[in-house]
């Protein structure tokens, strides 16, 4: 399918680049179909990249692998709100977090406490918010510069 977004331009998506998430983004719940745009050679060097709705195409959500910034990231999943997504195992689950960038830079974070969660074998995937005290915004500049990013 070809889409029109606000960010990329006219772009080509193939259907097995869609990804359904069951609940949409937390405060977007009617946009559910998206795909991920990244760089293709800095796919997994923790670059951000672009979750692009295809319901709403003028939206695109910064997203980036948590490990990234925080490398002991691994969230206490509540096994009843991955049911939903089928069989995972570590091969087929990929992590994203959402990126916030304010205008200073020094102020951009991720959000450790709602990650979305997604199936690669069936591109279903959720954002599930996580029961403990993971940060909704952990500050990323501390973090790579070796400061505790909460």
């Amino acid at each position: 399918m070809r889409v029109k977004t606000r960010l990329f331009g006219e772009i080509e998506i193939s259907d097995e680049k869609v990804i359904n998430l069951i609940h949409g983004l937390i405060g977007f719940p009617d946009m559910k179909r998206y795909t991920l745009i990244f760089d293709e050679e800095k796919k997994n060097k923790g670059n951000i990249m672009w979750l692009q709705s295809l319901d709403e195409t003028d939206f695109a959500m910064p997203v980036m692998l948590p490990n990234v910034v925080k490398p002991d990231y691994n969230p206490a999943l509540n096994e009843d709100s991955l049911e939903q997504l089928g069989d995972l195992n570590p091969e087929n689950t990929y992590v994203l977090v959402t990126v916030r960038v304010p205008k200073n830079p020094k102020e951009a974070s991720i959000n450790l406490k709602a990650p979305i969660i997604i199936n690669t074998d069936t591109n279903v995937g959720d954002q599930i918010i996580i029961d403990g005290n993971e940060p909704v915004r952990y500050l990323i500049h501390d973090a790579i510069h070796g400061k505790d990013g909460e």
